[in-house]
């Protein structure tokens, strides 16, 4: 045999080689048993895009059910509205926590994460529907039995993860109010924001419903077209455009040095999806939201009392119940890939190095927040 072709035989075999040496290190990877309910009220469409980037890292790190010492499944391991085939008969099934359910979960589980709670509307699950007006929910929304679940599992010491939305539309004030004493947080100004890559409507991804917001509140017609960020409540709603407001039109998160070397987070990563802006009151801040924003910028959001600084992740003094202040979950991830050990070595294939690469902050910011937070937990327990 010829010497070149040789070597492209090696390095066809080695190519080949390295996805079946990467999953057998995953499989014999130790596995680590913990009960962990999700629950996931938002889900409009098969593809669980608001659990299926957590259920990734908690698979791709080997984490598995107590008794079965098998992996969470995506579809199936979680509590909320579950999509049913055949999708064109729009069936779907509700999944639901029930009050005894509030007792005996904190006592056979280990952790609880809320990674949605908005809920699926009518607009959302059948299709051919005006996606502009506000449509009645079908499911969805905090209430009395996820008081119960978080209080009971809060009680007992359990690790308690929840996310944005969690507080807002459409729970009701009673049970918000009860959510943020239990996380020791407020939500004065009910201010929730995103980052818009352009604020033309002709976006496809802009929600148009803002404009009509707009110039109600301003009495001007809504002339925006580059990258921006909007933030907004009930009624009012404030753009921030770059150039006029922005220095960077991204929003970053800014995380503590203390935790970039216990947790391997990047000290600044940037963030394209929804987060409100909270009080942490007495909990310890992990991370926060920073906005690049010029003097005219400053001088807007402080009319609204607004900062341009403001609590991503906050911890409690227990270092057990953490409130992620956006919407860190929503990442579309293939769910095979979590079988395969050390995938995040091919970084160059995931994001790029520039900074306003917002792929980064699942790979960079999120995969090593959740492991750190569920790893340090785990090893707190007692003897498995």
């Amino acid at each position: 045999m010829k010497k070149p072709l040789l070597i492209v035989i090696i390095i066809l075999a080695v190519i080949l080689a390295l996805p079946l040496i990467s999953f057998l290190s995953w499989t014999f990877q130790t596995k680590k048993p913990m009960g962990i309910i999700i629950v996931d009220k938002t889900v409009p469409n098969f593809e669980r895009l608001k659990h299926k980037s957590f259920n990734w890292i908690i698979t791709n790190d080997r984490f598995v059910k107590k008794e079965k010492r098998t992996s969470y499944s995506v579809i199936k391991d979680y509590w909320g509205f579950v999509p049913k085939h055949p999708a064109r008969n729009r069936i779907y099934e509700k999944k639901i926590l029930h009050m005894p359910d509030a007792i005996t979960f904190a006592q056979t589980n280990d952790a609880v994460y809320y990674t949605d709670t908005y809920g699926v509307f009518f607009n959302d699950w059948y299709q051919g529907i005006n996606r502009s007006r506000r449509s009645r929910k079908l499911f969805g929304a905090g209430d009395g039995i996820d008081n119960n679940l978080l209080r009971n599992f809060k009680d007992k010491g359990r690790l308690i993860v929840a996310e944005y939305n969690l507080f807002d539309y459409p729970t009701d004030d009673y049970n918000a109010a009860y959510l943020q004493e239990k996380f020791g947080i407020k939500f004065p100004g009910k201010w929730t924001g995103k980052y818009f890559s352009s604020l033309d409507t002709n976006n496809v991804d802009f929600p148009i419903w803002m404009t009509a917001m707009y110039r109600k509140q301003y009495k001007k017609p809504w002339t925006f077209t580059k990258p921006g960020i909007v933030i907004l409540r009930d009624r009012a709603i404030i753009v921030l455009e770059e150039g006029t407001n922005l220095k960077d039109p991204v929003v970053h998160i800014i995380s503590d040095s203390a935790y970039c070397a216990k947790w391997n987070l990047p000290r600044s990563v940037a963030f394209d999806q929804w987060f409100d802006i909270i009080d942490p009151l007495q909990n310890n801040v992990i991370s926060k939201f920073r906005i690049e924003t010029t003097n005219f910028g400053d001088s807007l959001l402080a009319n609204y009392g607004l900062a341009n600084e403001f609590p991503a992740v906050v911890q409690d003094s227990s270092q057990r119940t953490y409130y992620f202040s956006g919407d860190f979950c929503y990442f579309d991830i293939p769910a095979w890939t979590s079988r395969f050990k050390g995938i995040d070595k091919l970084h160059f294939l995931l994001y790029s190095k520039k900074p306003d690469d917002t792929r980064r902050f699942f790979w960079l910011y999120y995969k090593p927040l959740i492991e750190g937070i569920f790893t340090d937990y785990y090893n707190s327990l007692p003897a498995k």
